[in-house]
Parts: C-alpha cells; structure tokens; sequence
C-alpha cells in the first residue's frame, strides 16, 4: 500500500520527529498550514493504511511511525524500477546517471558506492 503526496508529506515530518502530538505536526508545516481537520484525515488514513499508529493520552493522541522511511522508500524504488525500468536495476542506474545533473564528483562518489558493494558480495 501506497501513501498519497499529503500522506507521504506528514509522514516526513513524523519521522522526522519520531512521535508527535497533532500541535506538533501542525507547527512544523510552512505557512499556509492546513486545517487541523485535514491533519486528523490524514493521520486517520495514514493509521487505516497501517503507517502509523497513536497512544492517547485524555484527549490528546501522540502520533509515531509504524514503518521506517528506508523501508517506505526502498519498496518505492524497487516498485519504480520494476514498474518503469522492465525490472532491470541496471535501466535505472543507467537513466538515473545519464538523465540527472549528476556533477562529476557525485558520479565519482557514487561509482565508489558501487565498487564498494561489489567488493561485500
């Protein structure tokens, strides 16, 4: 199951806190911040989906990630490679260094990246 880009834009700013209480999501927004209303949705589908979950404290809930943004994201990517690169990590990698503006020093960082993780296997 996916997040949507709002959904996917509050769950940065939980991870980025680790737990929160609806205050705090709602102060870490940029201006013009949304209603509390949409939040509470948000958060509501978020813990129906199973991304996040809540303990309450009265009548305040403190909210935190049941998922961890490197598995969010790592299904993300795998999911784009297989959907739009026909499954082949190396369609990817070979869109991904020719069709962004990579300096010559990220290229270099990242072919180190590579070499790396070929020395480990």
């Amino acid at each position: 199951m996916q997040l949507s880009k709002s959904e996917e834009e509050l769950m940065n700013i939980l991870w980025k806190h680790k737990k929160a209480f609806m205050k705090d999501l709602l102060d870490t927004y940029p201006e013009p911040k949304p209603a509390t209303t949409t939040v509470a949705t948000l958060l509501k589908r978020m813990s129906d989906k199973g991304f996040i979950a809540y303990k309450s404290f009265g009548r305040s809930r403190e909210y935190y990630p049941l998922v961890k943004k490197k598995d969010y994201f790592s299904k993300h990517v795998n999911g784009l490679i297989k959907n739009f690169f026909n499954d082949s990590a190396s369609q990817f990698a070979s869109f991904f260094t020719q069709e962004t503006d990579l300096s010559k020093s990220e290229l270099e960082a990242l072919k180190k990246l590579i070499d790396n993780e070929i020395k480990k296997r």
